[in-house]
């Protein structure tokens, strides 16, 4: 129970982390990412079902949030939210691009982190490289398959960012200071797409054995900053939210055609 408390507390600091970021928009966009092995969920957010089988490995996202109050429960996969394992209340404003991840941290313990996206304009002909450790593993180094240093003592739950010429990379990850002949993964071809932000998480434990990446993508960013992030999961309540949006659209197309009517 102490763990699942913290877990919780954890969860609304990131989400009031974000909603502190406010800026001139009415909403901010959020992506979940399930870093966690072995462990399958529902998540209900204001009492409906928006995450249902979140497994290990799934992205899910990204959705805008309107500022407001949101209520959040976790359950076990297919259990009544009255069966909640985890609760929690967020107030929440709006202004910025997020990742929240539930991971392990370097010592086993679950956790959940925050993680702010770049979405800044990338220069024609490259990409942008975000690694996140997010794993029960030591301080690493990704390096390329010839040994060229990408990051370097990278720690749970630290981050690096680098913008590259588009292509494909071979990728290394190694304790640090160990070297290509010391790798713990890879070396894996990794394709890096030209305008968008490609965001590797290093999950699960690698003692154990469940030691896995993660990929995220936010495109469109070579021209404006535009954020559209593509995952193997989809959030449920992004359809109430759509259908509003085109319902009032539609509302105030027909006012205007009234209004214009009325004035011939």
């Amino acid at each position: 129970m102490k763990t699942r408390r913290l877990i919780i507390a954890a969860m609304v600091l990131a989400l009031s982390a974000f909603g502190g970021a406010a800026g001139a928009q009415d909403t901010g966009n959020v992506t979940v990412v399930h870093g966690i092995p072995d462990l399958t969920v529902d998540v209900y957010v204001n009492g409906d079902l928006t995450l249902e089988d979140f497994s290990p490995g799934d992205v899910a996202g990204p959705l805008a949030l309107p500022a407001g109050t949101y209520d959040l429960a976790i359950t076990a996969a297919d259990a009544a939210i009255e069966e909640a394992v985890l609760e929690g209340t967020a107030e929440l404003t709006s202004g910025a691009d997020v990742s929240i991840v539930a991971h392990l941290q370097e010592d086993g313990t679950p956790t959940i982190g925050i993680f702010v996206n770049d979405v800044t304009t990338i220069d024609t002909g490259n990409g942008r490289l975000t690694v996140r450790h997010t794993a029960a593993a030591p301080t690493v180094d990704i390096l390329l398959a010839d040994g060229t240093e990408v990051f370097t003592g990278v720690s749970n739950p630290a981050e690096g960012v680098a913008n590259l010429p588009a292509a494909t990379y071979g990728v290394v990850i190694t304790p640090t200071g160990a070297g290509v002949d010391g790798a713990v993964f890879g070396p894996a071809d990794l394709e890096l797409p030209e305008g968008t932000n490609r965001i590797v998480y290093a999950t699960g434990d690698l003692a154990g054995g469940s030691f896995a990446l993660v990929i995220q993508d936010i495109g469109d960013l070579h021209s404006a900053p535009a954020a559209v992030d593509t995952g193997s999961g989809d959030l449920a309540t992004a359809s109430p939210t759509i259908l509003a949006v085109v319902i009032g659209s539609a509302f105030l197309l027909v006012t205007a055609s009234a209004v214009a009517v009325r004035r011939r």
